[in-house]
């Protein structure tokens, strides 16, 4: 099992920067893959950025540019998403998220909310 807690949400005026981090503990060496995601009111949760353990990243169109997520180590038990240039319509609760190699589970941290002023 892995467990996964978020840090570094809060409120930021437009342009602004925040950097959250996810710490993973548990059986981390289990871990395949471990990414963001947010979930706006009244919306779907959405992927905004992923990293697997060989280092491959992909992200959402609408961050590209401005997010960069990031592993710390190998040992792959904290990652970073460093979000540049906000906008207001990146407020949202992010969640952490990570898979597992075989069998492939994921698991979700509680989320961290992040809020962008006008």
């Amino acid at each position: 099992q892995v467990h996964l807690v978020e840090s570094g949400g809060g409120l930021v005026q437009a342009g602004g920067s925040l950097r959250l981090s996810c710490a993973a503990s548990g059986n981390i060496f289990s871990i395949n893959a471990m990414g963001w995601y947010r979930q706006a009111p009244g919306k779907q949760r959405e992927l905004v950025a992923a990293i697997t353990s060989f280092g491959s990243t992909n992200y959402a169109d609408s961050v590209k540019g401005r997010f960069t997520i990031m592993s710390r180590d190998n040992a792959k038990n904290t990652i970073y998403l460093q979000m540049n240039s906000l906008k207001p319509e990146d407020t949202a609760v992010y969640y952490c998220h990570s898979t597992t190699w075989a069998p492939s589970l994921g698991y979700w941290g509680q989320g961290t909310q992040v809020t962008v002023s006008s």
